[in-house]
């Protein structure tokens, strides 16, 4: 059966950590693997705009013997005059993977429905895993570990607060996701990251009050709170963050040594202050070289199991 990558949990924890392994060793060694040696062709699929997704895997795709493929939206039929079904059925006799950054989970669900090759979920509205396979071997390349450690996420509910949430949970981490109320994130994934951190040794909690929270913090993350297509929102929405910004003041309630992570872009003085993402205890821009090395890593490991 193809495996896909559609969200965080897709995976098993021990292949979580497969993976992360696979992702040090091909950054140590970036042209070891050739799995789409050929070349193979990978279709990768832009529904929203993009700066690190698309350079990220281009340059993997290429890093491992292939050509990438990149389908801008306004530049297909899918969706419009093309269901996603049947572009799915069109796409997997000509490319050996396919990579999806769009909107709807469902789009992605039914991708993989009706595809032979690996579906990845380069970003969607409710899952960003692909990051998060970044960020966990950003945070195990400064921390020397995953399972133990106090990660804080501070800001919207969304995406990304979802997939911290499984992830972390995943590799036995102890989860905060801190919020405004209104902006909690889903009781469903809350509810599967605390089932997940139950066979971890891992802990998952939801919480208001981001001082309270990131005492102890090993690691503190934020996002954007005004995502693509809540731009509408924005004003209300920074109203709302007021006290959510990652700041020297925030930081220095977590331990002395945490460090900080950002999925990018960041809008300096709203979820994170310039001082705190240009300072020492970031590591940001490791954290956005990752993208690549993480990718190839999920990239060569779905391979291995489509043969």
């Amino acid at each position: 059966m193809t495996r896909h990558f559609l969200r965080d949990d897709d995976i098993s924890p021990a292949e979580q950590a497969e993976i992360l392994q696979l992702a040090v060793e091909l950054k140590a060694k970036p042209h070891s693997r050739k799995v789409f040696e050929g070349p193979k062709t990978v279709a990768v699929i832009f529904d929203k705009t993009s700066t690190r997704t698309r350079v990220s895997f281009a340059v993997g795709i290429s890093d491992l013997g292939g050509v990438p493929l990149i389908i801008d939206a306004q530049g297909s039929q899918m969706g419009a005059k093309e269901s996603v079904a049947d572009t799915a059925r069109v796409l997997d006799r000509q490319v050996a993977q396919i990579v999806w950054r769009t909107y709807a989970q469902a789009g992605l669900e039914e991708m993989a429905q009706n595809s032979n090759v690996p579906v990845i979920n380069a970003l969607s509205d409710d899952f960003h895993p692909c990051q998060l396979l970044a960020d966990l071997l950003t945070i195990q390349e400064h921390k020397g570990k995953l399972a133990g450690l106090k990660l804080v996420y501070i800001g919207d509910g969304n995406n990304m607060a979802n997939s911290y949430l499984i992830a972390g949970a995943m590799a036995g981490m102890h989860v905060v996701a801190v919020t405004p109320e209104k902006y909690s994130p889903a009781a469903d994934v809350v509810a599967k990251a605390t089932q997940i951190a139950a066979g971890t040794g891992g802990s998952v909690s939801v919480s208001h009050v981001p001082k309270e929270a990131v005492v102890d913090a090993d690691v503190l993350a934020t996002d954007t709170w005004v995502s693509m297509g809540q731009e509408a929102e924005k004003a209300q929405r920074v109203k709302d963050f007021a006290g959510f910004t990652i700041d020297s003041e925030l930081l220095k309630a977590a331990k002395a040594d945490a460090i900080v992570l950002h999925c990018l872009p960041a809008y300096r003085g709203y979820e994170i202050s310039a001082e705190v993402l240009d300072g020492k205890q970031a590591v940001i821009w490791d954290e956005a070289e990752n993208r690549l090395h993480a990718q190839k890593a999920l990239m060569v490991w779905l391979d291995q199991r489509a043969k």
